[in-house]
């Protein structure tokens, strides 16, 4: 399938000289003259990619930036005549991906287009949700529905070993060689003070992780 863009653009010879430029592309281009426009079609619609303008009747390019950035984890690029850089920091800071001044050529709005889309698939496949849990591998990050949470590369580890193995209960030699390795001869203890701090940071979902006394550790989800 082709990857869906939508523009938002007030002016609308921009709207065709897009659709030149991307014509030999696998997009789906969608044209809007207000921001409020594109929002109204995405409330209602899947996209992969973003383009705003700044300067548009009613909300502006930063505004609807804003808006999709609340709601929905698209990429965005602006694209304006804007080309200083206290223009580009806004838009940066209003949550777009990358910003490109007009005018530009084909070729690089293209590679821009491709690098943002590069990027986002890397990040997809650097996630798996297990058990109602979101785990990002690239930045050792967990999200239980409250937001992310970092953790340090062994609690990372140890923490999706234990939801990969829901209802399983888990030998504390099976956790550390798992997590440490065969060969850790360190303090054993170092276990138990891991899963202190992931039942800390699990927060109001801290009693998932189970002591199984004698035995080791379980974790248990909501339908446990």
């Amino acid at each position: 399938m082709p990857y869906k863009i939508l523009y938002a653009d007030d002016e609308v010879r921009f709207h065709k000289l897009l659709k030149i430029f991307l014509a030999d592309e696998d997009y789906e281009i969608h044209c809007f003259s207000r921001g409020d426009d594109l929002l109204d079609y995405l409330y209602d619609n899947k996209a992969d990619l973003v383009l705003l303008d700044i300067m548009m009747p009613g909300l502006d390019g930063y505004e609807t930036c804003r808006a999709i950035r609340q709601e929905y984890r698209l990429p965005i690029i602006m694209l304006t005549a804007l080309d200083d850089e206290a223009h580009e920091i806004r838009g940066i800071d209003s949550g777009a991906d990358d910003y490109l001044s007009k005018p530009f050529t084909a070729d690089l709005l293209k590679a821009r287009i491709r690098g943002v889309l590069r990027r986002v698939k890397r990040e997809e496949i650097s996630k798996t949700r297990l058990s109602g849990i979101l785990f990002d591998d690239v930045e050792s990050s967990f999200d239980a529905g409250e937001g992310p949470v970092s953790l340090s590369p062994k609690e990372f580890e140890l923490l999706k070993y234990l939801v990969m193995n829901e209802s399983q209960i888990l030998t504390r030699e099976q956790l550390l060689n798992h997590v440490w390795g065969f060969d850790y001869y360190g303090d054993p203890r170092t276990l138990d003070t891991h899963i202190k701090t992931l039942r800390a940071r699990l927060g109001a979902k801290s009693d998932r992780i189970k002591t199984i006394r004698g035995k080791g550790y379980s974790y248990r989800g909501d339908n446990l």
